[in-house]
């Protein structure tokens, strides 16, 4: 009989019919599987409880002195000690001991629990802890934290602590008697919670504490751990940044700051919202950079989160962040974390970005190893001391979102960067105001930049009136403070001549013969479809020139985008003299190439779209002066677009796709605007054009019928009324929490889904495992279980798959497979494919074919209605059949 059978006593006090008896202390909380694949007793729910809480306590000792006691109430630890005493129920008992196969392991059987799954209907061991907690009158923010620990909320309104299902005052007495040996241990009572902030604060430090408390430092239960805290933290990238002191803008960036850059230092004090709106090309970026390095190395910060609108255009600003990091961290900074681009080390502290591998040699705990939900590299960058990331990452921390609440947990107390926010867009709008609430609750320094900004969006942004119409200007609201506003001179102003109306041939014979001597033109499009298209007809009549061409949108695997993006971020960059004369070139692109990408273009051609998004596209004509251009260049932009009124009539015939894109009010509003103008100047013309756009007017009856459509919606798309209700639900605390796959931060009518591009997968049944050949010919073998390869060694399989996976529209995706289907592959232990109870995977797979045409997993008919394809070079593509 085992140690553990031998504590399981049958006796006269049973639970009713049967002779278990529970023992807090033996109970079991984890497996753990050996070398061989045996899978025994894993860490006891007493010890489990007592790791994550002093896990718990490690993690609130590495934020800053001045932050600590503003965040944390005491007994912040104990909550996450608390989070798995439900794990003490006879449900949750007997399906561990169904799996464990150890003959010295053995557990005596629970008889009175004939299918352990039915936990699920009250959420499993979470829900216990819900509860418990609730039915003994801790307060309520308590119980609901235990409850939503695995990411959403529990629907337990109808069970009570003693109900039979978790075994009545017999089992529930050793929850009760676990609870106070925790607040013994720990030397902790029940915090007192006094907002919603805090309580999302404490919700993500206890599912972090949990994952950590989960991973491998504590796996083995005869392995002593409490020396291992400090080592689990900084394994998990948890480190504290050391800063060099009394850095100066120059010693950090090589060259003295600009006004507007000193103006935004010197007002950045602290925790608050601050705003600098300057045109493109100023320097914004440096200028937050620098400010968040004063806050933080004031000690009122625990690091930087640099969020983006996309993905891909965080990639080349990874490459500033970078470096000045290196400039600002000390040479003491501890070295366990990891700082990844590529192969490169730095300091120990961990920089992370949707693009990067992902981290192999950092664990996470069970949901943040290979196939857990919490792997992907976007969502772990916000747990990191710094990371360039999505906007989209840092919004999900206001909203009803599975692991919303780590989300927050991973921001508080950081300096979060908002680059290039706009008016346009309701929605997104609605949950960024939400999430600049909750940033400043959570004492965070949040910086915003923008160079086109509405006097009224500023105002939503800041929560408060702003009343100044200069430009550039500083505006800053410090906690606690008032609102100042501080006016900069607008500095030499650059022209640029607008030529509108031009028709797509115009355009391909404009910027060929541009390309002809010598100019680097920047064509973007408003849809990946478009730019492919246009891509492929440009290519076609330059073969013979000297001209090189080039492609970027999102729809190439990370891989391949990588080596794209290198190659023409840098000839258009400011490192590019010696190749940039050598020959044209025409680069096609998407709204990718619109923000946060420095890149300097002789001549730009332009679909048309919102003033916002064109004034951006124009600050990508000659960004700097000192880059050598050919005598024949002249600043000067040709946009495709209809005639005003024409357009306003059939906004769809005559803006076409882009009318499903932006709105086709603000479109038309827009074109009004410059279809009357030949020439703008930047930064001069800024504010003038975007308050023109945006300002409210009486419309003749054709606009007055858009602006309905714009605010309540038609046959094509959602009305901003609507979108705001939208936006406001996925925000409600109350209602079902969103799994993340369907939460969105930009509306859309259409859901997008991960796809995994590869050449070729066999499964091999008899093997244990499926071999894959990667799009460039790489191969690749995946295990079909966990213990055949090391835990460092999943992660490595899974950084190298991740980088073969694109997102698309999930009407353009292959057929979804089964889970079970997936599951044969091996595939779930490097992506998550969903939870057990959804039928279908979340991960949809595509077989590269030679003739570039795309099948799905088991089907040669991949999509019912589209031809899929992807080509290197043009990157995924879809095709509507006939």
């Amino acid at each position: 009989m085992s140690r553990f059978t031998s504590a399981i006593k049958q006796t006269s006090e049973a639970y009713p019919g049967h002779g278990l008896k529970p023992d807090f202390n033996r109970l079991p909380a984890k497996t753990f599987t050996r070398p061989d694949g045996t899978v025994t007793m894993g860490q006891t729910v007493v010890s489990h409880c007592t790791i994550v809480g002093f896990v718990a306590k490690e993690l609130i000792a590495r934020f800053p002195e001045k932050l600590r006691s503003l965040l944390f109430p005491e007994g912040s630890s104990l909550v996450a000690a608390a989070h798995d005493i439900g794990k003490i129920s006879p449900f949750f008992y007997e399906k561990l001991r169904r799996v464990i196969n150890d003959p010295k392991s053995l557990l005596e059987a629970a008889p009175y629990v004939s299918d352990p799954s039915k936990e699920r209907e009250w959420s499993g061991h979470a829900g216990v802890s819900q509860i418990t907690t609730r039915d003994l009158g801790i307060p309520l923010s308590i119980p609901e934290i235990l409850g939503q620990h695995h990411g959403f909320a529990p629907q337990v309104g109808k069970y009570k602590a003693n109900d039979e299902l978790f075994g009545k005052s017999l089992w529930n007495d050793e929850r009760i008697r676990l609870l106070d040996h925790l607040q013994k241990t720990l030397g902790e009572t029940w915090p007192e919670i006094e907002s919603g902030s805090t309580a999302r604060l404490l919700a993500g430090l206890t599912t972090v504490s949990d994952w950590i408390g989960s991973g491998e430092f504590f796996e083995d239960p005869s392995t002593p751990w409490q020396d291992l805290v400090p080592k689990a933290l900084d394994s998990a990238g948890f480190i504290t940044p050391i800063f060099r002191k009394g850095m100066t803008f120059e010693d950090v960036f090589g060259f003295p700051p600009r006004q507007p850059q000193s103006a935004l230092i010197d007002c950045t004090s602290g925790p608050g919202v601050y705003v600098l709106e300057a045109p493109m090309g100023l320097g914004k970026t440096e200028a937050a950079l620098f400010a968040a390095y004063k806050v933080a190395e004031s000690g009122q910060a625990t690091g930087i989160y640099f969020a983006l609108p996309t993905q891909l255009t965080s990639n080349k600003i990874y490459d500033r962040f970078n470096e000045f990091l290196e400039s600002i961290l000390a040479p003491e900074t501890p070295h366990g974390a990891m700082l990844l681009h590529g192969a490169m080390l730095l300091h120990g502290a961990m920089l992370l970005h949707g693009g990067a591998h992902l981290i192999e040699k950092t664990d996470m705990g069970e949901e943040g190893r290979p196939g857990g939900s919490w792997f992907d590299q976007s969502k772990r960058g916000l747990l990191a001391p710094f990371a360039v990331g999505t906007l989209d990452q840092a919004l999900m921390a206001a909203m009803n979102v599975k692991h919303g609440f780590v989300r927050a947990y991973g921001l508080a107390g950081k300096v979060v960067i908002l680059d290039e926010i706009h008016t346009y867009d309701a929605y997104t709008g609605t949950i960024i105001d939400s999430a600049i609430k909750l940033l400043c609750d959570l004492n965070c320094t949040v910086i915003i930049l923008s160079a086109t900004l509405t006097k009224g969006r500023r105002s939503e942004l800041i929560g408060e009136s702003s009343k100044s119409e200069a430009y550039p200007l500083i505006t800053a609201r410090p906690k606690g403070g008032a609102v100042t506003e501080i006016d900069i001179p607008e500095g030499e102003s650059k022209k640029v001549a607008i030529q509108s109306g031009k028709t797509i041939e115009d355009c391909f014979d404009e910027a060929i013969g541009r390309a002809e001597q010598g100019q680097q033109i920047l064509w973007i499009e408003n849809s990946v479809a478009e730019a492919q298209e246009v891509y492929r007809s440009i290519a076609a009549r330059v073969d013979s020139l000297d001209i090189d061409c080039g492609l970027l949108h999102s729809r190439f695997i990370p891989q391949e985008r990588q080596v794209i993006e290198n190659k023409w971020v840098n000839l258009y960059g400011k490192s590019s003299e010696g190749e940039r004369g050598k020959r044209g070139r025409i680069f096609v692109g998407t709204q990718v190439l619109e923000q946060s990408i420095d890149i300097d273009s002789d001549f730009l051609v332009s679909r048309f779209c919102p003033t916002d998004m064109l004034l951006q596209r124009l600050g990508r004509l000659w960004r700097h002066s000192d880059t050598k251009r050919p005598e024949s260049a002249q600043c000067e932009a040709w946009l495709m677009s209809p005639v005003s009124e024409i357009a306003q009539e059939d906004p769809i015939k005559h803006f076409g796709t882009s009318a499903f894109v932006y709105s086709p009010y603000v479109l038309c509003r827009s074109l009004e605007v410059f279809e009357s103008i030949t020439s703008v100047l930047l930064p001069g013309n800024i504010r003038s054009l975007i308050e023109d756009t945006y300002r409210k007017r009486d419309e003749n009856p054709v606009m007055s019928q858009l602006l309905h459509e714009l605010e309540h919606g038609n046959r094509f798309r959602k009305g901003r009324i609507a979108l705001g209700q939208l936006a406001r639900i996925t925000l409600a605390e109350a209602g079902n929490t969103l799994p993340e796959s369907k939460a969105q931060t930009r509306y859309s009518d259409m859901e997008a889904s991960d796809v995994l591009v590869l050449k070729s997968l066999d499964v091999d049944a008899v093997a244990g495992e499926t071999r894959v050949i990667l799009l460039d010919g790489s191969h690749m073998t995946v295990p079909h279980k966990k213990h055949q390869i090391s835990k460092k060694a999943w992660r490595a399989l899974a950084s190298d798959l991740s980088r073969q996976v694109v997102k698309i529209p999930v009407h353009q995706v292959p057929k979804a497979v089964s889970r079970e289907k997936v599951m044969k592959t091996g595939l779930q232990h490097c992506f998550f494919i969903g939870t057990e109870d959804q039928e279908e995977s979340l991960l949809r797979i595509a077989i590269h074919q030679n003739d570039h045409s795309l099948r799905g997993l088991y089907s040669n008919n991949a999509n019912e209605k589209y031809l899929l394809g992807y080509r290197p070079g043009i990157g995924y593509n879809a095709i509507k059949k006939e």
